[in-house]
């Protein structure tokens, strides 16, 4: 048993030595591996030194080379400036030269000049003792005479110099004078033209008129810039005016603000979406109102674009009419003068319809009714003796039924308290105000107000900063001057708003 224990004994010895040898045997070998690996850093990193050495003295020596290569170009360009100073200083001491010379040409030249004027002056003195001595009158005698002379002799002259400086001031006056009355005429034309272009709208009480104007007139500026009317709130109890030549523009405010007074929200942003849905309801009453006149009339066959241009009429007036109560007229005359004649009553009931349909358009398309009217039924191809029905109804028809329709017209327009051409020249005029200054680039729209002495230009904000607002407002101003005719000044309001919108999702 001893034996067995010892045994065990000297095993365990043996395999703790083994053990003890194999794991330092490891370790030396680990420690090898790392010595290696120790030395390989060592020598990369020495490797890469010198690399970096290399570059960084090539880097130096190409900086050295273009340092000296500056160094070179900035020595030629200071000898190219001084010789150019070298060169412009010889050219200035030439020039001093060749001034100095002149300065001593000029001296002499002054002194010849003084010598000359001396002998001028001694020649003049001694002509004129001897003149007197001829004469037997002194120089004030002589004076005297040669005044008198010349006075009677320019007397004439003098009296008609004198009577056509009277005729100029008597026509300057004459035209200042004229000048006054029309600025006089226009200051009140105001008040004369509210009947035939205001729109009254009631209101449920006074208060609304503050609410109606806004904070800081925010609401009603905002009206009129979106509606192109005027807006004028007074005194009267009860009641506003709306004031504007295009009937369109008055409808449209008129059933805008009634609209906006029932709701009782009234902000800028309700006004805007209050005036663009009232518009796509006008748009839909005229067309209605182009198809009730075909009905009534008996028209037929005509196209529904041209009846929505045909309704358009409702709100136009002419000689003191409504157009399209004018041309139902007209057709209905010429349908029976054709009956009575034996002419064909169709073409002349269409011609009398359509024979104004220009003026539906002619603040858009330059030109005479008639022809804009002709070139639309031309256009929605209508038959030629209507065309020319149309074309020569204030000219030389060339069909007895274009004869009727004019005839028709001419009737239409002489009955009682059709004759008010000055309303259908200056609503004409504020048309072609607005026109143009809305030709001008830039220009978003324009309005023409206070019975044309006003006129509303707003602008884009992004193509017309403040500057060119100033521009845009002289140009404006010098267009009218030059292009329009105007019985009295025009005030020009240049208007640029820059609005920001978005939407919260």
């Amino acid at each position: 048993m001893i034996t067995t224990i010892l045994l065990a004994v000297i095993g365990a010895v043996i395999g703790v030595s083994a053990g003890y040898f194999y794991r330092k045997k490891q370790v030396e070998e680990k420690n090898k591996d790392l010595v290696l690996k120790s030395e390989q850093i060592l020598s990369d990193a020495k490797n890469k030194s010198k690399e970096i050495i290399y570059e960084a003295r090539t880097e130096a020596l190409k900086l050295q080379d273009e340092l000296k290569k500056d160094e070179q170009h900035q020595q030629a360009r200071l000898t190219d400036i001084e010789e150019r100073l070298i060169k412009k200083e010889s050219v200035l001491d030439k020039k001093s030269d060749d001034v100095e010379r002149l300065r001593v040409d000029l001296d002499s030249k002054v002194t010849s000049v003084k010598q000359i004027r001396e002998e001028v002056e001694s020649i003049y003195k001694m002509q004129s003792q001897q003149l007197e001595r001829i004469a037997a009158m002194s120089k004030e005698e002589a004076r005297e005479v040669l005044l008198k002379k010349v006075e009677e002799e320019a007397k004439e002259d003098i009296v008609v110099q004198i009577k056509k400086a009277e005729k100029e001031l008597e026509a300057k006056a004459d035209e200042r004078a004229k000048w006054i009355i029309a600025d006089a005429i226009s200051r009140c034309a105001a008040e004369t033209t509210a009947e035939s272009t205001a729109t009254i709208v009631n209101l449920p009480n006074d208060e609304m008129k503050g609410r109606i104007i806004g904070r800081e007139g925010r609401n009603i500026n905002s009206f009129e810039q979106i509606t192109g009317v005027d807006v004028i709130i007074d005194d009267t109890p009860g009641s506003i005016v709306i004031s504007g030549f295009d009937l369109v523009r008055r409808y449209i405010a008129k059933i805008a603000l009634e609209k906006l007074i029932e709701d009782g929200r009234i902000h800028p942003a309700r006004i805007e979406e209050t005036v663009l849905k009232v518009k796509d309801e006008v748009n839909v009453l005229i067309k209605e109102l182009g198809e009730k006149a075909v009905l009534e009339t008996g028209v037929t066959g005509l196209h529904p674009n041209l009846i929505k241009i045909l309704g358009r009429l409702k709100f136009k007036v002419t000689h003191g009419q409504n157009a399209l109560k004018h041309s139902m007229e007209v057709a209905f005359l010429a349908a029976n003068l054709a009956a009575e004649l034996g002419a064909d009553e169709v073409i002349c009931r269409k011609a009398g319809l359509l024979h104004d349909i220009g003026k539906a358009v002619d603040h858009e398309v330059p030109g005479h009714h008639a022809k804009i009217g002709a070139d639309i039924a031309r256009k929605f191809g209508l038959p030629k003796d209507v065309v020319s029905a149309i074309e020569n109804h204030h000219g030389h028809p060339e069909t007895l039924e274009g004869q009727l329709v004019q005839v028709a017209n001419l009737i239409s327009n002489a009955r009682p308290g059709a004759s008010k051409e000055n309303l259908d020249n200056y609503v004409k005029r504020l048309v072609e105000l607005e026109n143009m200054c809305s030709g001008f680039e830039g220009v978003k729209k324009s309005f023409a107000v206070q019975a044309g002495t006003e006129v509303r230009v707003f602008v884009n904000p992004d193509e017309i900063d403040d500057l060119e607002m100033v521009k845009l407002a002289h140009s404006v101003t010098r267009k009218i001057e030059s292009d329009l005719q105007h019985p009295g000044p025009i005030k020009v309001h240049v208007i640029r708003e820059l609005r920001a919108e978005e939407f919260a999702t």
